[in-house]
C-alpha cells in the first residue's frame, strides 16, 4: 500500500499538490492531515494521502485470502460511491459465508471496518454482503415490523422483537417512525438489544 506525502502553506494547497501530482480528484483520495509545522515567519501543513482504489484493492485481497483459508473461492463485485464501499461476495458456499443468523458475515464486516479504521485512519464506510442476503433480510425485517405494528395498534399491547444488531434496529425505528398508533424503543444490553413496539394513545 503506497502512501504519498505533500505539504503546503495551507491544507488546500497541500491537497492541490497531491491531486496535481497523482492526476486524480480529491474525492478519489483519503487525506490524513499531519502535524502543522510553524517557523518564525512561516508555517507548513503536511498531509499523507492514499488512493481510494488502492484501499479497495487491499480490502478485496484480504477478503479473497481470508475466504480461501475457509476453503471457499469467492468472486467479489465492488461499487464505490462517495465514502461508501459496497462489496458483494458470490460463491458456491454462501451459507458458510453468511453463518447462523448472518454471524459470519457480520464478523467479516467488523474485521474490515477495523482495518479501515486502524490501518488507514479513514471514515470510509463498508457494506459487505453475500449476494443479496442483507437486502432480503432487511425486507423481512420491514415486513415483520409493519405486521407487528398493526397488531400493537389494534390490540394496544406492546410487542418485543427478537434481538437485532444496531443497523437492523435502525431499520425498524425508521420504517415505523411515521406509523400511526405506535412508537418504538430499543431496550436491553448488547448483543441482545431489541426493539419494543409500543401503542400510543391518539
Amino acid at each position: 500500500m503506497e502512501k504519498y506525502e505533500y505539504s503546503g502553506k495551507t491544507l488546500e494547497q497541500a491537497i492541490n499538490e497531491a491531486t496535481k501530482d497523482l492526476g486524480i480528484s480529491k474525492d478519489d483520495l483519503i487525506i490524513i492531515e499531519k502535524d502543522k509545522k510553524q517557523g518564525l515567519f512561516s508555517k507548513k501543513v503536511e498531509i499523507e494521502v492514499i488512493k481510494k482504489d488502492d484501499v479497495v484493492t487491499d480490502i478485496n485481497d484480504f477478503l479473497i485470502n481470508i475466504t480461501k483459508s475457509m476453503g471457499i473461492d469467492v468472486q467479489i463485485a465492488i461499487k464505490v460511491r462517495n465514502n461508501t464501499i459496497n462489496m458483494k461476495m458470490y460463491s458456491e458456499h454462501n451459507p458458510i459465508l453468511i453463518g447462523k443468523n448472518g454471524q459470519t458475515l457480520s464478523a467479516l464486516q467488523h474485521i474490515v471496518k477495523q482495518i479501515l479504521q486502524n490501518k488507514y485512519n479513514t471514515k470510509m464506510n463498508i457494506l459487505l454482503d453475500v449476494e443479496n442476503y442483507k437486502e432480503k433480510q432487511i425486507k423481512n425485517i420491514e415486513f415483520l415490523a409493519k405486521k407487528t405494528a398493526k397488531e400493537v395498534s389494534r390490540s394496544k399491547i406492546e410487542a418485543k422483537l427478537d434481538p437485532m444488531n444496531s443497523y437492523q434496529r435502525r431499520v425498524v425505528h425508521s420504517i415505523l417512525s411515521n406509523f400511526r398508533g405506535v412508537t418504538t424503543e430499543s431496550m436491553g444490553e448488547e448483543p441482545n438489544r431489541y426493539v419494543v413496539i409500543k401503542p400510543i394513545n391518539e
